[in-house]
């Protein structure tokens, strides 16, 4: 139980005794620790619904209040109720943590799956800087959730079905250079497929022809088949790299095209329950006038008022759509892997598709909890969409190859001891360290500025400050003359400093439930600031090995359990962290 639980729980047992009937009310951290660690606004909202002075019911809850050995409470304003947790109860807690491999993190999803759906490339496309959001921000939800106690399958949803396809097996049999394409495949494949753009500008019939090609490639035709199933496999031993560099990995790799069976049987089951209708010869979902329009995903406002805005799900000339694979992966996430929730990390653009989809799966009878978690985009120093000096999209490899090369130059400035393997290895920890966190200190609906010297510096809010903090709790260690128990010392506080940071020990287990109540792992990574700071102020005010035998455990103690917390919300982050720097 955290230290908020035990508080939520002691203010319902008094509220029920004050009030003569059984009554639940929310304990939440302060803004301003000058008022005390916790607070409640309960006597406010309790007394405005009875007509009574709220000052007054305050009063009454805090004498029935039993918080012997825990708190103290005061009255504030006009009726919060404000609890000072006592130095005795957050050491009992560090020591408590200390025991605990989960921290005291709380198992909130036992028994409930949740499919994160992230990262998505299309394939026969190289991954460029616009797929680290989803590919990150995806990776630490599914860690945080595994963390909480729910069964996490990470389904990585990849393009490699469509359109593009019929362009890329033209360009395949026409233009292919064979020794280009084993040396390097992806960039190959890109090649190919503007070629053919350009070639269709020049003459349009160029486009008929691969249509054409894609036709035989729906239809089975064995050479086209063959075909994309070699673009596919080099492409996923490119994104492989990538995703192991990132250290990335996923459950699932179900692309488009593991749906393309279902299709038509859906569309036939959309027809026959009146979800979907013909409209010019397309099969279109139109709104079933359930909600206001302002709130249908199908309607739309324009000049004249309301009208229609369908999602098409077969084309006039039999063509699926990605609502029509989308709808299908609902029904298989659901039925095959017992999904309760869906996470599909994607970004703001696709906001109305998933309106859209979540409201047609509800009609078909498809329940669960699905969440279109959105973000923004990246942007370059000038603040406009990061792009190449020749206006094309910046690669991932790049800029995953320049975080490293920087890093290496900053660690071999700044400890020009570290040589060879241990060194790169360093570096590349330090470097998609620093993208990571940049990405993920972010609220994920803003678009941010993608700064290198920002993101690298060893101060500020940045992934290399954290990691240096490990590395000068683990120094401290190596500094003994024998192996420190954490779990057997002692705990006692008496400095400020002390006491703070056994406070935002405490925390841990409260912020961790909340990120993924609407998705926001940039609270971890200011938590994972907050405490890394506390312990800068606490190793600078409070002596740790020069101190008294008994003083000197309680202090190892605490940056233990700080370097385990340090440790683990930047695992939880996708972040690693070096033994030196």
């Amino acid at each position: 139980m955290t230290l908020l639980q035990d508080l939520e729980a002691r203010l319902a047992a008094a509220l029920s005794s004050t009030l003569g009937e059984p009554l639940t009310a929310a304990v939440t951290p302060t803004a301003d620790l000058r008022f005390g660690d916790y607070q409640t606004n309960a006597a406010m909202v309790l007394a405005k619904h009875r007509k009574i002075n709220p000052r007054a019911l305050a009063q009454e809850i805090i004498d029935h209040l039993q918080l012997d050995g825990l708190a103290t409470a005061d009255i504030a304003g006009p009726g919060f109720i404000n609890f000072r947790i006592l130095p005795a109860a957050y050491a009992a807690k560090a020591a408590e943590l200390l025991h605990d491999e989960k921290l005291g993190v709380p198992t909130v999803g036992e028994g409930q799956t949740v499919v994160v759906d992230f990262s998505a490339p299309n394939v026969a496309k190289p991954m460029h800087v616009g797929h680290i959001r989803s590919t990150i921000i995806g990776d630490s939800l599914g860690r945080i959730a595994r963390f909480l106690g729910f069964k996490v399958i990470a389904d990585n949803h990849i393009g490699d079905w469509g359109t593009q396809f019929g362009m890329i097996l033209h360009g395949w049999k026409t233009m292919l250079n064979a020794e280009a394409l084993e040396a390097d495949p992806i960039p190959e494949l890109l090649r190919i497929y503007r070629d053919v753009n350009t070639a269709i500008k020049a003459d349009p019939s160029v486009l008929e022809t691969c249509k054409n090609e894609l036709v035989k490639l729906q239809a089975g035709d064995p050479e086209n088949l063959a075909i994309w199933q070699q673009c596919i496999d080099v492409s996923k031993r490119g994104l492989r790299k990538i995703y192991e560099i990132l250290d990335v990995k996923f459950d699932h790799w179900l692309g488009e095209s593991y749906y393309n069976d279902r299709l038509a049987g859906l569309v036939d089951v959309f027809l026959t329950k009146g979800i979907a209708r013909e409209s010019e010869g397309a099969i279109c979902i139109f709104s079933d006038g359930a909600k206001n329009p302002e709130d249908d995903p199908f309607m739309v406002h324009k000049e004249d008022g309301w009208t229609d805005n369908p999602a098409i799900i077969r084309k006039a000339d039999g063509g699926f759509l990605y609502a029509t694979t989308d709808l299908a992966t609902i029904q298989f996430r659901i039925d095959e892997w017992k999904a309760d929730r869906i996470w599909y990390v994607v970004g703001v653009p696709q906001q109305l598709h998933f309106r859209q989809l979540f409201d047609a799966a509800a009609r078909w009878g498809k329940i669960g909890n699905f969440q279109h978690v959105a973000f923004g985009s990246i942007l370059g120093e000038d603040r406009k969409l990061m792009k190449t000096r020749s206006g094309e999209n910046v690669q991932l490899t790049d800029v995953l190859t320049e975080a490293i090369e920087r890093a290496a130059n900053i660690i071999a400035e700044k400890n020009p001891d570290l040589q060879g393997e241990e060194a790169e290895e360093i570096a590349k920890i330090v470097g998609i360290g620093a993208v990571k966190f940049a990405e993920l200190s972010q609220g994920r609906l803003t678009d941010y500025v993608f700064a290198w010297d920002r993101m690298l510096a060893l101060q500020g809010d940045t992934a290399p400050y954290l990691q240096y903090s490990t590395v000068r709790i683990r120094s401290i260690f190596r500094k003994l003359d024998a192996p420190f128990d954490a779990a057997s010392a002692v705990i006692t506080l008496n400095e400020e400093a002390e006491i703070h940071l056994a406070r935002l020990h405490a925390r841990f287990g409260e912020l961790l439930p909340l990120i993924i109540e609407d998705f926001r792992p940039n609270l971890l990574a200011n938590y994972l600031l907050e405490l890394a700071r506390a312990f800068h102020s606490f190793f600078e005010a409070c002596p740790v090995l020069k101190s008294e035998a008994a003083v000197r455990d309680s202090r190892l103690a605490l940056c233990e359990l700080t370097s385990r917390i340090l440790s683990t919300g930047l695992g939880l982050l996708g972040i690693k962290c070096p033994e030196r720097m």
